[in-house]
């Protein structure tokens, strides 16, 4: 058994992890899931790389081999570029989120993950993150019960096929159904241990903070976790544009969905999913380090 993830002091700071160089790597152009969105956020520059043991607890080989053998730009999928920097893109965001896991941090990273499979990438993720932590604090750290938060405004399709049917991790997830991407997630797709609380268009805080009190931090207390990971998704931010996207949650509502998934579990850790809009998302990423660190 391992000694697990640091627990953060009441009242501290959590910490901003990232690496200047996931703003030059994984290059996509004008595609809504740029470069930039790490731009502005300032934070601690982390060097640390996942191994390819770390990320096969999760994703096939062939996967991790395909993007090993990228060279030059390709899409993936309709949704989905990469080029010959992107493994090493994976490598450096999956280790910084491992990173967060050991010292109770927000992982600022890019690619996103939560819609990446275990075999293959989709909707601008390549592997999944928050996925490859928890097996890294069942598998290194000696963890039971790991939980998974996503505020994400799109249903995280591949966390949920990822663990579907897994009892000791649960996912819990708020998000948009309707047309928007993936369409995954409606009404009655749950189990024990996947909570799916899909909302209608134009809901702000109100309807997202109730679904978080009425549903997910019910489900998540009754499960115990010993570590919560979190999906910090800031596309369901009332100033978002990314495509059919119509969520109205405001800056003070992703303070107060941070500061409840902090209270949720002893140690909590949390990496950077959506949001597109360059000139909120650090507002945003200050206001949920805020609700993290409350």
């Amino acid at each position: 058994m391992g000694a697990g993830p640091a627990r953060r002091a009441a009242g501290g700071a959590v910490e901003l992890l990232t690496n200047p160089a996931l703003a030059r790597l994984h290059p996509t152009g004008e595609h809504p899931e740029r470069q930039e969105r790490l731009l502005g956020h300032g934070g601690e520059t982390v060097e640390r790389y996942a191994s390819d043991g770390q990320l096969a607890r999760v994703h096939r080989p062939s996967h991790l081999a395909l993007l090993r053998s990228l060279d030059g730009p390709v899409l993936l999928e309709p949704n989905t570029v990469a080029s010959e920097t992107s493994w090493e893109a994976v490598q450096l965001a999956v280790g910084i989120t491992l990173e967060a896991v050991d010292r109770g941090g927000f992982a600022l990273v890019r690619p996103p993950g939560h819609h990446a499979l275990a075999g293959e990438a989709y909707g601008f993720c390549l592997v999944n993150n928050v996925a490859v932590a928890a097996r890294y604090a069942q598998e290194e750290l000696g963890l039971g019960r790991v939980a998974i938060v996503d505020f994400d405004v799109h249903h995280g399709n591949g966390t949920d096929a990822i663990f579907r049917g897994d009892d000791s991790v649960l996912y819990a997830s708020i998000h948009q159904f309707g047309v928007v991407f993936p369409g995954t997630g409606g009404p009655g797709t749950g189990d024990e241990t996947t909570v799916n609380v899909p909302l209608p268009a134009g809901c702000g805080d109100a309807e997202w903070l109730g679904a978080f009190a009425e549903v997910v931090e019910p489900a998540v207390r009754a499960f115990d976790p010993e570590l919560l990971l979190v999906s910090a998704g800031f596309d369901a931010h009332e100033e978002e544009e990314i495509y059919l996207v119509d969520m109205r949650v405001t800056d003070d509502g992703f303070r107060e969905l941070a500061r409840r998934c902090a209270a949720l579990a002893p140690r909590v850790a949390a990496v950077l999913e959506g949001g597109y809009n360059l000139a909120t998302l650090p507002r945003l990423v200050e206001a949920a380090q805020r609700g993290f660190s409350a």
